[in-house]
């Protein structure tokens, strides 16, 4: 028999956890670089870029078009992981919790 009391709890549950978890995405923290860690991009989990280091050796008016493509390059690799690790942090903060359908993604929870 369906048991609907219990299904709105864990809905409930569920909610809870997953908005505690967003909140704490906020804490985890990536970096990530380019031209060999001539510029590191650190993002959080809510993926905002918090911290851009540039190497002063690239600080020269010969070197802007190639700043500019790694600022984009190392932006984005940390984006892009900031991005899985938030998933997989919302994947274990709610284990159990969820059932397992397939095609399903976290994406629709803000990541």
């Amino acid at each position: 028999m369906f048991d609907m009391m219990g299904m709105m709890g864990k809905a409930k549950e569920l909610q809870e956890k997953l908005q505690k978890a967003q909140s704490e995405l906020q804490y985890l923290t990536v970096t990530a670089e380019s031209g060999g860690g001539l510029v590191k991009a650190t993002v959080n989990g809510h993926r905002q870029l918090l911290k851009l280091d540039i190497d002063e050796t690239l600080l020269t008016p010969q070197d802007r078009d190639m700043l500019a493509d790694l600022v984009v390059a190392a932006v984005n690799k940390a984006m892009n992981e900031a991005g899985e690790k938030g998933k997989e942090e919302l994947k274990s903060k709610t284990s159990g919790l969820l059932p397992n359908i397939p095609g399903f993604d976290l994406g629709s929870f803000g990541l």
